[in-house]
Order: structure tokens, then C-alpha cells, then sequence
């Protein structure tokens, strides 16, 4: 099979493409063939070596993968061949989807939204997986609730919006002004453009001084530390980002804050629930631009650069059928 391997930390040109064996399934695991994948932070971070200790080299990344059952294991009974899926790999354990075959076990991997195309489904399950899980299972958001979400474009950001909305939130967003169209077409609600006004003054002057529910960093910077300045009292603060250098976060014990980190975790129950709001027309991923697994390479370079102009995710056509 056609793969891309990464054999040493550093830039995009580190993923070279290979000829490797095609994995075979063990019991209780499924093998799949990959018709799409998608482009994260994740990967990039992996690929220049920000967790060495976790990624043993030489391997196979990449956390997305909508595909079909080519053949499945010794006791494996909730997927037969020809089932079209969509999962996340387990994150650090294991090869990855950057491969036109991947092996996994049945308890992650769901049936895939009928009314998704490849491309698509392979652009949801790690962001949504990750919005569902700091949303629902880790703030507890509630209908008739405030919510920030930093960086309403991006990848899980624009996820993030659609569920929010679909719990019945309030939704605050910071989003450049070239991207108010898509996120008020998402559900948000009040557009704050992080070029041109401090998020911390537009919140507080829409909620009157209150402050929103719950805010959701998915950028990272100072916001841990800032975040309170626009917390309601007994708010939540969500953040998916490593912390790179320690934050004061004095402000946060005014507010009687709550600060959860979310690494998100794979289960076959958080695909299904995103599923319900497909079918619903409450969610749907936004695929921004679309390469070949040769070009995964270009695909980090952009995904890498400021202002690279994606919206949404950039998804990945391995197979005949990506679309």
C-alpha cells in the first residue's frame, strides 16, 4: 500500500511517500480502506517532534479516517466488509491514517453519516470528537447559556459553533472580518474581529457586564489567563492547546472559575451522537481545500502558515472515492 512515512521530527518534506505491507486485522479489529483523511494541528505538532516520547520513529500519522470495511477479524461483529466508517485512531498507539489501508479496533470506529461524502467525514471525527467532548461531556454547556469560542473559522472552532448553537447557546466567536459571512452562517451569534477590538471589551459589552457561560480556547496564547475578564461568575474555561510557558490565572479564583484541558478520547458513542446532529441538519463540516496523499506535505505547509485563508478543515482524497 501507498503510504507516507515520517521517519525523522522537522519540517513538511520529513512525511516521504512509501510503498509498505498492508496491515492485516486481529481479533476484534476491523481493516479498512481509506478513501479520506483530513489535515490537524495534531499532525504537524507530531511531525516537527513536539512529543517524541510518544511517537516512536519511524511511523505512519494522521488522525482521521473515513473509509470501508475491507475485512475484519476474528470476533469482530458490529462491521461486515463493504460498511463505509469514519473514527480517529488511537492518538499515540499505532500508525496512523496518512495510508491507503488501516487497521483498527471496532469499539472506536462508527458507521459513517450516509448523507456525508468521504471528504467530509474524515473532516469531523478528530474536531468533533474533541468539540463534543469539551462542550458536553467537560463544560456542560446548556441551553439558554453564553459561549466564546475563540477561532470560529477553524477546524474544530467551526464544529464548535454548530454544536453549541444546536445545544441552544448563545454564541460569541473571534474570527477575522473576511470570515463573518461563514461563521454567522454556522449559528454564531456576535462576531468579534480579534484585528480591530479586544474580544475581552465586545463580550462584556454584549452581556452587559456579565460575561458569557463558558469560553473555548482553541487558539491558545494568553487567553487562559485573559479568559476570566470575560467569564460569568461560576463560568467554565475549555482549552484544547498545550500550555507552553506557566499563566497567572489569579482572575480565575474571582470568577469561581472552572478550567478544564481536554485531550480528546475515542469511543464509538461520540460519533454516534454526531451523527444524530447530521441527519438532524444541525452539523455540518466545512472542507476548506482538498490534496492528494502525495501533497499531504503542502497540506501541513499551509495548515502551518498564518492566515493561509482555510476555513474549516483541509481534507485528504486517498482513495477512488474521497468525494
Amino acid at each position: 500500500m501507498k503510504a507516507l512515512r515520517l521517519t525523522s521530527f522537522g519540517g513538511p518534506e520529513a512525511l516521504e511517500l512509501c510503498d509498505l505491507p498492508r496491515p492485516v486485522p486481529q481479533a476484534g479489529q476491523v481493516l479498512v480502506r481509506v478513501h479520506a483523511t483530513s489535515i490537524n494541528p495534531l499532525d504537524y505538532q507530531v511531525r516537527r517532534g513536539d512529543y517524541p516520547d510518544l511517537v516512536p520513529l519511524p511511523t505512519i500519522t494522521g488522525h482521521d479516517v473515513s473509509g470501508v470495511v475491507e475485512e475484519v477479524g476474528p470476533g469482530v461483529t458490529a462491521f461486515s466488509p463493504g460498511d463505509e466508517v469514519w473514527y480517529t485512531p488511537q492518538i499515540f498507539d499505532g500508525p496512523g491514517s496518512y495510508a491507503e489501508y488501516h487497521v483498527a479496533a471496532q469499539g472506536i470506529v462508527g458507521k459513517k453519516p450516509p448523507s456525508l461524502s468521504h471528504l467530509e467525514a474524515a473532516s469531523l471525527t478528530l474536531v468533533g470528537g474533541t468539540a463534543w467532548e469539551a462542550l458536553v461531556v467537560r463544560a456542560a454547556l446548556r441551553v439558554g447559556e453564553s459561549i466564546l469560542v475563540h477561532g470560529g473559522a477553524g477546524g474544530v472552532g467551526h464544529v464548535a459553533i454548530q454544536l453549541a448553537r444546536a445545544i441552544g447557546a448563545r454564541v460569541f466567536t473571534t474570527v477575522r472580518q473576511a470570515n463573518f459571512e461563514f461563521a454567522r452562517s454556522l449559528g454564531a451569534d456576535v462576531l468579534i474581529d480579534y484585528e480591530k477590538e479586544d474580544y475581552v471589551d465586545a463580550v462584556l459589552r454584549e452581556t452587559g457586564g456579565r460575561g458569557v457561560d463558558v469560553v473555548f480556547d482553541t487558539i491558545g496564547g494568553d487567553t487562559l489567563s485573559r479568559s476570566p475578564d470575560a467569564l460569568a461568575q461560576l463560568g467554565r474555561v475549555v482549552s484544547i492547546v498545550d500550555i507552553a510557558r506557566p499563566q497567572n490565572l489569579v482572575q480565575a479564583w474571582g470568577k469561581n472559575a472552572s478550567y478544564h484541558f481536554v485531550f480528546t478520547r475515542q469511543n464509538r458513542g461520540k460519533l454516534d451522537e454526531l451523527s444524530a446532529l447530521i441527519e438532524r441538519g444541525q452539523l455540518r463540516p466545512h472542507v476548506g481545500a482538498v490534496y492528494s496523499l502525495a501533497d499531504i506535505p503542502l497540506a501541513h505547509a499551509r495548515l502551518e502558515s498564518p492566515n493561509n485563508g482555510v476555513r474549516g478543515k483541509i481534507a485528504i482524497e486517498v482513495g477512488p472515492s474521497g468525494s
